[in-house]
């Protein structure tokens, strides 16, 4: 078993600005065809745990660490002793001596997550947690990358809730020069205070700005416009009239009127006639199905990335 010190994928503020433009531009490459599979993780075990539903980030790390070459172990939510009571502390300690990469989604607080990470045989990648999505966050700036050749200098417009999505696109395009991400967010679910506040600071030190705003007036114009799903994976809302609160932030025809040169981007599964209306997100502006296609190439760079 190759047993070279992991890296962990949890969060993108673990990341130093290289390694993050690093993985963006990795993923780019993957899309592109520069870097093509070739057996970059062969002889290695990738385990892939999913507490809640996937489509997307499931099949881009199993694909993904197929096509690097690397044996899969897929689990469902009710398949690890977990279930039973057996502490993080002690799962980790048996997975770890079997296995190189361990991708999990839990939509659970990231803290579980690096209980997992205390070690460093076996790295472990963060699919989606409460806080943070960073693996989308990746697939986005590489989208972005393919269509403009860079992400430095984009103008991004980003509407609906500041969910776990939200927070990793703002602390991962804060992190490159010159950018702009305009949030708009309901009244009531922006993205959590610590979180904006740390992508502010790091959008202060790069020459960017991240602000948010809870109204639809006034819209600058933007490279990109951004949609997320209203109903966040693995969440409820506790306001039973959150609907009509969410009403205003659907993107139509009207919104990307406002930025003629923008193209649209979802993270997908996406609801029309909710978030977004079924002619932009089938409207010949839309990369969102592109976008999702990146989820694969993501998710190689960050396997390769973490098997060090």
């Amino acid at each position: 078993m190759d047993r070279r010190p992991r890296r962990h994928l949890l969060s993108i503020q673990d990341l130093n600005d290289a390694d993050l433009r690093h993985l963006v531009a990795r993923s780019a490459d993957y899309a592109a065809g520069r870097v093509r599979p070739a057996d970059q993780l062969r002889g290695l075990v990738t385990a892939v745990y999913f507490r809640r539903t996937s489509t997307r980030t499931r099949t881009a790390f199993s694909s993904g660490a197929l096509r690097l070459g690397s044996h899969l172990i897929s689990y469902g939510p009710g398949d690890l002793q977990l279930n039973t009571g057996e502490t993080v502390e002690d799962t980790t300690r048996v997975l770890s001596g079997m296995v190189d990469l361990f991708v999990a989604r839990t939509a659970d607080p990231v803290a579980e997550l690096r209980a997992f990470a205390e070690q460093d045989r076996m790295g472990v990648i963060n699919a989606m947690s409460a806080e943070e999505h960073p693996t989308q966050a990746l697939a986005d700036l590489s989208t972005m990358t393919q269509r403009f050749g860079r992400v430095d200098g984009l103008r991004v417009l980003y509407v609906g809730e500041g969910n776990n999505t939200a927070a990793a696109l703002a602390l991962a395009l804060s992190r490159f020069t010159d950018t702009r991400l305009y949030l708009r967010t309901p009244p009531g679910y922006g993205l959590a205070p610590d979180l904006l506040a740390a992508a502010q600071g790091a959008a202060r030190r790069t020459g960017s700005a991240v602000a948010e705003a809870h109204h639809m007036t006034d819209l600058p114009e933007v490279d990109v416009v951004y949609a997320t799903r209203w109903q966040t994976t693995g969440t409820a809302k506790p306001d039973p009239d959150w609907r009509r609160v969410f009403a205003p932030f659907q993107v139509d025809g009207a919104v990307l009127a406002a930025s003629p040169q923008a193209v649209f981007m979802h993270d997908l599964p996406a609801h029309r006639g909710e978030e977004v209306t079924a002619g932009v997100l089938d409207g010949p502006r839309s990369i969102a199905f592109d976008q999702a296609r990146h989820k694969m190439f993501s998710a190689q760079a960050a396997l390769e990335w973490c098997a060090g």
